[in-house]
């Protein structure tokens, strides 16, 4: 099926690599789909399946609840605390990270969960622009990704057509469509801006014509294993990483390297999200940044020999 669903939106290669050299930092920021790390690891072992000898410094820094418009629903997560703002740390992310290029994927939050308003739109817009203007103003080059889909189907218990606080809105896909309409506008400006959303909403479609109960998600927002893939599939295809070079599946080792990759993923965002500081209750505390480089060197090692068959 996943094989089936990806087929779907491969588009002709127009790069042969990321948009950086080699050697050189790509970051990933986001909420909590992007914490949960799953297609930055696969994005990552794509890169070392297409060609082991390269290497590209991929880290993330994703947080969850987080939001780039600075809005939080009342009685965000029970009232304990307010959705984390990423303009809150982005200058202590960026001066020490120091990427060459960002990957921004936001969106899911910042409709907090409620009817099309242009006051909450306009508060995404705005932040999505600061920080666009932020990352170049380093030098760094940055990709926004769309949103992925939000699924009510998945949790039907959990919304209704009220757009009060305390139920998630039931067209609230429909806003993401808007919010990633808009992102896709920023070409014009020259932005470069992958679309995960569009793919990911026609390959649940699709997925629902041959079993209505077909799902990405368990709670209606954050994907699982395949929803992951086709993120992280958006994202080689976007930088012209050929599919059959970079498919773990189609690697003998493959589930093994995306497994390294994955712990070495894990081990440095908890790192860098510890170092960079954040407002975030619950968030598991990091390894210093040399003990948790170590390790990473030590796992990114295995899976390149693995991926040259070693």
């Amino acid at each position: 099926m996943l094989r089936l669903l990806a087929s779907l939106f491969f588009a002709s290669a127009v790069l042969a690599a990321p948009p950086v050299a080699p050697g050189q930092r790509i970051l990933f920021i986001g909420d909590s789909i992007t914490y949960g790390a799953g297609y930055i690891a696969m994005v990552d072992t794509g890169l070392v399946l297409s060609d082991p000898d390269t290497k590209y410094d991929v880290i993330s820094a994703g947080l969850s609840s987080e939001t780039t418009s600075g809005l939080s629903e009342p009685g965000h997560a029970g009232g304990k605390f307010e959705r984390p703002d990423v303009h809150e740390r982005l200058d202590r992310v960026l001066s020490k990270t120091k990427p060459d290029l960002v990957l921004a994927c936001y969106g899911m939050n910042d409709g907090i969960y409620m009817p099309l308003a242009e006051e909450r739109f306009k508060a995404f817009r705005d932040g999505i622009t600061k920080l666009h203007d932020k990352v170049t103003a380093t030098g760094a080059k940055i990709n926004h990704l769309t949103p992925p889909v939000f699924d009510p189907e998945a949790i039907p218990q959990r919304v209704d057509m009220s757009g009060e606080p305390g139920k998630m809105y039931a067209k609230y896909n429909e806003v993401l469509d808007r919010y990633s309409d808009w992102l896709i506008e920023q070409r014009k400006k020259g932005w470069d801006v992958i679309d995960l959303h569009g793919p990911m909403k026609s390959a649940l479609a699709a997925g629902r014509t041959s079993n209505p109960k077909f799902l990405f998600s368990k709670d209606g927002v954050h994907p699982g294993d395949e929803g992951h893939a086709l993120m992280a599939a958006a994202v080689l295809d976007a930088w012209g990483i050929a599919p059959k070079a970079r498919d773990f599946r189609l690697h003998p080792q493959g589930t093994e390297v995306l497994k390294l990759i994955r712990q070495k993923t894990e081990v440095l965002r908890d790192a860098w999200l510890t170092e960079t500081g954040h407002k975030r209750p619950g968030v598991k505390a990091g390894l210093p940044l040399a003990e948790a480089n170590a390790k990473a060197i030590e796992a990114d090692a295995a899976a390149r020999g693995l991926a040259k068959g070693k």
